[in-house]
C-alpha cells in the first residue's frame, strides 16, 4: 500500500526545516547626558519602525548622574520599550564609544557605578531574535541628544525653545545669602561650598573689605 505524500511545507530538499526569515530589525538611538559629571542626568531615546518612521520618543531625567550611567540608562530604556512592545529585532546606535565596546566585550566593565547596569542591558539584549549596537557620530544622534537635553531643561525650569532667564533660575533659591570671597587672579573664590542646581544665575555684589 502506498504511502501518501508528505506535505513538503516547512521542509527543505532533503527533508530539513527550512530557515525562517529573520524579522526585520527596529532602530532605536539613544543618548544620555550629564550636566557636571556628576550632576543632572537625563537620557533621550528615539525608536524607528524598519521603515524608519519614528513610533516612539522617550526622555527621563534620571537625578544625579554621570554621562556613562545616563548612557546606559537610555540603553536599558530602549531595550525595555522594545520588549514591553514585541519587538524581535533590534538595532541599538549610540554616540558612546565606551558603552558600545563595553557591549561588544572590547572594553571591560570596571566601574562599579556602570557594572550592574552592563550586565542588566546584556541580559535583556539577548533576549531578542537579532540584535546589534553599533557607534554613530554625535550628529548621526542628534533627536536623541534633544531628548535628553529637553528632559534636563523641563527640571531645571528653562524652555528648550527659548533661552534660560535669571528669574527662572533664581526662582529654584530660597532666599537670598551673603557669602564671603576672595578675588585672586582672575578667580572668585568662595570662603564656603555652595551648593546650588547647575546653571543657577547668582547676582555678586563686590565692596571693599575694612579693616578691623
Amino acid at each position: 500500500m502506498a504511502r501518501p505524500p508528505q506535505s513538503s511545507r516547512g521542509a527543505g530538499l532533503f527533508g530539513e526545516p527550512e530557515p525562517q526569515a529573520k524579522p526585520a530589525a527596529y532602530r532605536a538611538n539613544i543618548d544620555g547626558g550629564s550636566r557636571g559629571n556628576p550632576g543632572p542626568a537625563a537620557y533621550g531615546v528615539v525608536v524607528r519602525d524598519p521603515s524608519g518612521k519614528i513610533i516612539a520618543r522617550l526622555k527621563k531625567y534620571i537625578g544625579r548622574m554621570t554621562n556613562n550611567v545616563a548612557e546606559y540608562y537610555g540603553l536599558i530604556a530602549a531595550l525595555d520599550y522594545a520588549q514591553s512592545t514585541n519587538i524581535r529585532a533590534l538595532r541599538i546606535e549610540s554616540d558612546s564609544e565606551l558603552l558600545v565596546k563595553q557591549m561588544h566585550g572590547q572594553y571591560k566593565v570596571k566601574s562599579g557605578d556602570l557594572k550592574p547596569l552592563f550586565e542588566r542591558a546584556k541580559k535583556m539584549s539577548q533576549s531578542f531574535l537579532s540584535f546589534r549596537i553599533d557607534h554613530v557620530y554625535r550628529e548621526q544622534n542628534a533627536e536623541a541628544d534633544a531628548l535628553a537635553n529637553e528632559a534636563l531643561d523641563e527640571v531645571s525650569g528653562k524652555s528648550s525653545s527659548a533661552p534660560s532667564t535669571s528669574a527662572a533660575s533664581s526662582s529654584r533659591i530660597a532666599e537670598s545669602k551673603k557669602l564671603k570671597a576672595r578675588y585672586y587672579r582672575g578667580l572668585l573664590q568662595l570662603a564656603e561650598p555652595l551648593d546650588l542646581p547647575d546653571d543657577t544665575e547668582v547676582e555678586i555684589s563686590l565692596r571693599p573689605k575694612t579693616k578691623s
